[in-house]
C-alpha cells in the first residue's frame, strides 16, 4: 500500500500542477474558452494510461512460468531506469515547468490551435499517466493484497488531486519543494527495490549472470514470503537469503543515486525563468493566485 500511495501520490500531483499551471493561466488571461480543450486531452490521456494499464496485466496473465518472471523482471528493470531518470529530470525541470508550459499555452493560442492545447495537455498527462502505469504494474509483484495495494493508488491520487487543486486555487501555501525533495528520496529507496526484485526475478529463470553466494539467511526470522515479508519486498527489496550481487546492487545504487540527488547535480534553472515559476517547486505558489474570472 505504501508502495502505490507514494507513486500516485507523486506523479499524480506533477500531473495535477500541469493541469493547475494551464488552467489558471487560461483563467488569469481570459481565455477560460479553451478549458474544455485542456480538459479533454487530460481525459484521453488518463484513458490511454489505464489502456496501457490494461494490456500490460493482460499480457503478463497470458505468459506462465520463464516468460511470465522474465517480463515481470523486466518490467522491474525498465521502471528503475526510467524512474531514476524521472527523479532527476524533475529536480532539473521543476523550477521552470511552469513558465514553460505558460509558453507553451501563449505558443498554441497564438497559433489560434484548440488541437494544440488538447496535445498539450494530452502529452504532458499522459507521461505522468504512463510512467505511474508501468511503476505500479513493476510494483503489483509480491505486493501482498490487491486490495491494500490498489486502495492506497487510489488514496494517492486522491491526495494528489487535492493538493491540485489547493494550488490551482491558491488558497494555501504549499512546501512543493520539500515535497517533491522528500518524495525523491522515497523513491530512489523504491527504484533500489525494484532492481533487486528485478534481478531476483530474472536469476530465478538464468537470465543473468551468477550473482554469487547467498550472504545470509533470515528465513526463520521474517520469511519474504509471509505478509510483513512481502511488504518488506515491494517497498525495500527485501529478500530473506540475498545473492551477493543484490547487495552490491542495492547499496551501490543507493550511495550512488542518493548522492547525485542530494548534491543536485543537473541543469540548474535560467535566472530569469526563476522568478515566474517559483511556486512551481517553492514553499509557496504566487503564480497561480489571483483572480481566477
Amino acid at each position: 500500500m505504501g508502495y502505490s500511495f507514494l507513486i500516485t501520490a507523486r506523479e499524480g500531483l506533477e500531473a495535477g500542477l500541469i493541469v493547475a499551471i494551464v488552467l489558471g493561466y487560461l483563467a488569469r488571461t481570459d481565455q477560460r474558452r479553451y478549458w474544455p480543450h485542456i480538459l479533454l486531452g487530460t481525459a484521453l490521456a488518463l484513458v490511454g494510461s489505464v489502456a496501457v494499464g490494461a494490456a500490460l496485466e493482460a499480457t503478463a496473465s497470458e505468459l506462465s512460468g520463464k516468460a511470465q518472471e522474465a517480463f515481470e523482471g523486466g518490467a522491474m528493470l525498465f521502471a528503475v531506469a526510467v524512474l531514476t531518470s524521472m527523479i532527476f529530470w524533475m529536480k532539473r525541470q521543476a523550477s521552470t515547468m511552469g513558465a514553460h508550459m505558460r509558453q507553451r499555452v501563449d505558443v498554441a493560442i497564438r497559433s489560434g490551435s484548440a488541437l494544440a492545447l488538447a496535445l498539450l495537455a494530452f502529452t504532458a498527462v499522459g507521461r505522468e499517466g504512463l510512467e505511474t502505469v508501468l511503476f505500479l504494474f513493476a510494483g503489483t509483484s509480491g505486493s501482498g493484497s490487491s486490495l491494500l495495494y490498489w486502495g492506497g493508488a487510489g488514496a494517492g491520487l486522491a491526495v494528489a488531486a487535492a493538493m491540485a487543486w489547493v494550488v490551482y486555487a491558491g488558497s494555501a501555501r504549499l512546501p512543493l519543494r520539500s515535497f517533491f525533495n522528500f518524495t525523491g528520496v522515497m523513491l530512489i529507496v523504491l527504484a533500489a527495490g525494484l532492481l533487486v526484485n528485478g534481478m531476483k526475478e530474472l536469476h530465478e529463470i538464468g537470465a543473468t549472470p551468477d550473482l554469487g553466494p547467498r550472504l545470509w539467511d533470515t528465513y526463520t526470522i521474517l520469511a519474504d514470503n509471509s505478509e510483513i515479508g512481502r511488504f518488506m519486498a515491494t517497498i525495500f527489496g527485501y529478500d530473506s537469503s540475498p545473492l551477493l550481487g543484490q547487495v552490491v546492487a542495492y547499496t551501490g545504487y543507493l550511495a550512488l543515486t542518493l548522492t547525485l540527488f542530494a548534491a543536485g547535480r543537473g541543469r540548474p534553472a535560467p535566472p530569469a525563468a526563476a522568478p515566474a515559476a517559483a511556486a512551481m517547486t517553492g514553499d509557496a505558489v504566487p503564480a497561480l493566485e489571483g483572480k481566477h474570472g
